[in-house]
């Protein structure tokens, strides 16, 4: 007989999350870039939560939609109605880039944070890493998604991207520190490569990026990365 550890593991590599009534799940599909929808999707998304029985839907923080209070025996048959992938919203592993609308339809925008936020996503998301590892892109100064408090923060200007690292929220905040500015946006991706792989092979298990910088020091951190 299957143990409710087990059945807990297994619901886990399905997306689905007990809550808080320990009998129905919640699960996350992902869609890249959140906040930009196609109709048929978001009607898929209703369609299907209505017609297994859905408590709610949930606007999430890191731009997601939450099917909330499935039955078990449903998870399987809407994971397979809707036809997508899961979003990483737990685990140790990259969750969803959160971005901006950006200069796709922000007249404040000075960068194209919509574009390098979907690359980042296609690239990273669900990465495995040595803890919860979480990314945002802004397409100005404005910060409309928090890159100060994301492991890795990308901040447009008017001469390139800020970047930032080892930022945080929860019950310890930590503001990032910058790590290199006015960069072009060809120059992220491979920069953002070098802060992860070195992040991977440096950080102890369950450990945040900023508090491997607060263990190793940022000027060491980033004088190993600089060389």
């Amino acid at each position: 007989m299957e143990t409710r550890q087990e059945t807990k593991r297994d619901m886990l590599d399905k997306g689905a999350v007990l809550q808080r009534d320990k009998k129905t799940y919640a699960i996350a599909p992902h869609i890249p870039g959140g906040i930009i929808l196609d109709f048929n999707l978001l009607r898929k998304i209703v369609d299907t939560a209505e017609k297994y029985g859905a408590q709610a839907l949930k606007l999430t923080s890191a731009q997601r939609i939450a099917i909330v209070g499935i039955e078990e025996e449903h998870v399987d048959q809407v994971w397979e109605e809707l036809g997508m992938k899961k979003g990483h919203a737990i685990g140790l592993c990259v969750r969803s880039i959160k971005i901006c609308p950006a200069t796709h339809f922000c007249k404040r925008a000075q960068q194209d944070a919509v574009t390098l936020g979907l690359e980042l996503d296609e690239k990273y998301h669900g990465k495995d890493l040595p803890s919860k590892f979480k990314m945002s892109v802004a397409g100005c100064a404005n910060s409309c998604s928090e890159p100060a408090v994301r492991d890795l923060g990308i901040m447009g200007t008017p001469k390139g991207y800020t970047i930032m690292i080892g930022g945080n929220a929860g019950i310890k905040p930590r503001l990032a520190n910058i790590f290199a500015e006015n960069v072009p946006q060809e120059d992220v991706i491979p920069m953002v490569d070098k802060i992860v792989n070195y992040y991977k092979e440096n950080a102890k298990s369950y450990e945040r990026l900023g508090n491997m910088i607060e263990r190793l020091g940022f000027d060491k951190i980033k004088q190993d990365l600089s060389d």
